[in-house]
């Protein structure tokens, strides 16, 4: 066994496949070298804050390849301007080699609109700003849906979910600000079903009941009958319902008849009377002091008996002791309502010879 592996001819062939192996290596490696040119490294150039076209160009002189990405865009560098560029500027790279550039879009990347339309507005106010979006002006106008919102606005045209926008764009909202209240009715008898739809929506009203008199739904029909009646008062979003024909109101006096009796049924607002036959008592009121008083009595003063001439002899103080007489008829009242003020007679001179 042994002798035969040792034999000269096993040997050749053993000498042989290594030298061929050896070969194969060699060839292989020699192949890579040329293949990947090695020891022939470019060194990356500087392009940060070039323009994309300048960058692009001193790329493609180098022997290099590129591959651009749109970066966030900072409104503090110019558009399309070179940011970052990978590998790093001064790198010694193979030729060939992509160099990745970052660079400063036009704007912001543009984003979608969500829908918000009939959300509260607190709820919308978030979602516009989890996207990137500013509210701009709130604009409130009547509506039965109290703070939500009716539509979006962006530069005077109306904004459709889903639309794309750049980030960070302002839009403005219209907010519903409630009902209206007191609103009156317009007149629609005389129209056509596609007139009275009209004035119902430019009222702030809804299309409740239209019934046609043939059963069909022709919009040129007439408008005979109404309720609630004309220049009635309701509130924002109630309906009115509609009758029509290809009649005249004027034909259809028994049939507006009719619904009058069901739709306008005439309330007795009058106050009700009661009666009881139980007895009515009434408790005895204390006299008022308050009352109307009794007419004065007139008070005639008397007149005074002639007084007789006093001598000189007599006492001149004679004549006033008559003075107390006139002084008790003031102490007497005249009535019991406010004392009169009784005239007062006039002292008479007394002569004294």
């Amino acid at each position: 066994m042994l002798k035969s592996l040792f034999h000269w001819k096993v040997l050749v062939n053993i000498l042989v496949a290594a030298a061929v192996f050896i070969g194969l290596v060699w060839l292989t490696f020699r192949w890579l070298e040329v293949h990947t040119n090695h020891g022939k490294e470019i060194p990356v150039p500087n392009v940060v804050n070039k323009s994309v076209h300048d960058a692009i160009k001193i790329l493609d002189d180098t022997g290099l390849e590129y591959e651009v990405d749109s970066f966030k865009y900072d409104p503090k560098y110019r558009p399309f301007q070179v940011l970052q560029i990978y590998p790093s500027p001064g790198s010694r790279v193979k030729g060939g080699r992509t160099v990745l550039l970052k660079v400063n879009p036009r704007t912001w990347a543009q984003v979608s609109v969500p829908d918000i339309l009939d959300r509260y507005k607190g709820l919308a106010f978030r979602q516009l700003e989890q996207v990137g979006l500013k509210v701009g002006d709130t604009i409130y106008e009547p509506s039965i849906q109290r703070d939500a919102v009716l539509r979006m606005i962006y530069n005077g045209a109306t904004l459709k979910p889903g639309a794309l926008l750049p980030r960070f764009t302002t839009i403005d909202l219209v907010i519903g600000a409630g009902p209206r209240r007191n609103i009156s009715v317009p007149n629609l008898v005389g129209l056509t079903v596609q007139e009275a739809k009209l004035i119902i929506a430019q009222n702030l009203f809804e299309i409740g009941l239209v019934e046609h008199e043939d059963g069909g739904s022709d919009a040129s029909d007439i408008v005979y009958y109404q309720d609630p009646a004309s220049m009635d008062v309701r509130d924002q979003g109630m309906q009115i319902d509609i009758w029509a024909s290809k009649k005249t109101p004027a034909e259809m006096g028994a049939k507006i008849a009719q619904l009058n009796s069901i739709y306008r049924i005439k309330m007795d607002y009058s106050e009700p009377t009661y009666y009881d036959d139980a007895p009515v008592y009434s408790t005895p009121s204390a006299p008022s002091t308050g009352g109307t008083p009794e007419a004065p009595k007139q008070v005639v003063p008397r007149e005074e008996a002639p007084r007789p001439n006093v001598n000189k002899q007599e006492n001149p103080k004679l004549a006033t002791e008559q003075k107390p007489k006139v002084t008790e008829q003031k102490s007497k009242p005249a009535t019991t309502t406010a004392p009169k003020t009784e005239e007062k007679p006039k002292a008479r001179k007394v002569i004294v010879e």
